[in-house]
């Protein structure tokens, strides 16, 4: 049985959702901000990944080496991240030691340094980063199927764009800041073995009088055209298909995440066996389920040589085009235990659960328990999952390829239909 809960809203509007987890000795906290890649400026993609860079360097008063030396001095193992939606803080330390690290975190988050040589430092990391990704075809293609399956901004890359960077100024560091590290949309989760009562005197002094103003919507962009394909000298071909699904707050979404689990759960899973196992097409192969707060895309990707790329893409598509056909118990059997073994992992780090609380409350404005969580698992059946695919099937699927030539994207258009 899992514990119960609680949300509240702290007084600078703040959403907080604390679990008691009374047999851990560690507590953790997740601080999702609405500053993500999807708040940046066209033709400024990069200015949400430089803040990310730069807000742990100083904050209300404490240089930067002041500032990491108070949290490691709490033990306080500690993330920043930049998603298409969120900056993300993430922190877990012993029971008796987070809320000690709560003012620091505040401070960093409120009252960041912003100054001019912390930000050509950070913008200059964020440049080595993307260079990197130049050097990994793999991680290429997950940025380029991102930006052809979902509308700008949502599918602008996290960690930036190259060419936007030297237009990128440290009075856009500070508007990004002003405007969206704001209290109205923020959601903070904490999980531990904590008292509510103390979780949230600690926050309400530490965020409480944070102020800010109401964000403004998200308008919706273009979508880079599919079939798209980047020319790579390489001795390689990455291949990359999407299509839709349906978002975490689907009723049907138990079912979605079956089906990928069917496509891509293991060595078991049907494009590992069909395509790689059977008839040795590629080297690494797989598909996963994307979820945004309205939208759901299943990304589908593979590595392979030129000279078997275009088979490769044959097989996958196919495979995925039959994934109704001939579903065993068997098979949902093996997606409940990798299922079950990842929750029972969740059930024991606190820092899974913070982010798991942050999280839920964002996607369906609500908590879902672990318990529920398994009980949606074990509702899914063989025919519930057939009938979801029939229901939604893979069609008009986006193609990106990266590689020496471009491949036939016929099979991807018009599948399923």
């Amino acid at each position: 049985m899992t514990a119960e809960s609680e949300s509240f809203q702290l007084s600078s509007g703040v959403t907080v959702v604390f679990e008691a987890m009374p047999h851990s000795e560690s507590a953790a906290i997740s601080v999702l901000l609405p500053a993500g890649a999807i708040r940046d400026n066209a033709g400024r993609v990069g200015t949400a990944s430089i803040l990310t860079e730069m807000l742990p360097r100083g904050a209300a008063g404490m240089s930067s080496r002041e500032l990491c030396a108070a949290l490691d001095n709490l033990g306080l193992q500690r993330h920043l991240s930049n998603s298409s939606a969120h900056l993300t803080f993430s922190g877990a330390t012993t029971a008796d030691r987070l809320l000690h690290a709560v003012p620091h975190i505040a401070a960093m988050i409120r009252s960041p340094h912003l100054e001019q040589n912390d930000f050509l430092a950070s913008r200059d990391l964020v440049a080595q980063s993307l260079m990197s990704v130049e050097d990994e075809p793999r991680q290429q293609l997950s940025r380029m199927l991102r930006k052809c399956a979902y509308p700008a901004p949502w599918g602008n890359p996290s960690d930036g764009e190259a060419d936007d960077l030297p237009a990128i100024t440290l009075d856009d560091i500070h508007e990004h800041h002003q405007r969206y590290c704001s209290p109205r949309e923020t959601i903070i989760g904490i999980a531990g073995n904590l008292e509510l009562s103390a979780v949230r005197d600690s926050l309400e002094q530490a965020f409480g009088v944070w102020s800010g103003d109401e964000l403004p919507q998200v308008a919706c962009g273009d979508v880079v055209p599919s079939p798209c394909h980047v020319h790579h000298k390489s001795a390689q071909t990455q291949i990359g298909v999407a299509w839709h699904s349906v978002p975490v707050s689907s009723p049907r979404y138990y079912d979605a995440w079956a089906a990928v689990s069917l496509l891509s759960g293991g060595m078991s899973s049907r494009l590992f066996t069909e395509v790689r196992e059977k008839r040795g097409l590629c080297y690494a192969i797989s598909a996963s389920l994307s979820c945004l707060k309205d939208e759901a895309r299943v990304m589908a990707c593979a590595g392979t040589t030129p000279e078997r790329a275009q088979e490769t893409l044959d097989v996958m598509v196919s495979e995925i085009l039959r994934l109704h056909e001939g579903i065993t118990e068997e098979e949902l059997q093996r997606c409940r235990a990798r299922a079950r073994s990842s929750l029972i992992m969740q059930q024991e780090s606190t820092s899974s659960r913070a982010s798991s609380l942050a999280r839920d409350m964002y996607l369906l404005n609500r908590i879902v328990s672990l318990d529920q969580i398994h009980e949606h698992i074990r509702a899914v059946t063989v025919d519930s999952v057939r009938e979801f695919i029939l229901q939604h099937p893979p069609q008009d699927m986006t193609l990106v390829t990266i590689g020496p030539a471009a491949l036939d994207p016929a099979i991807t258009q018009g599948a399923a239909s």
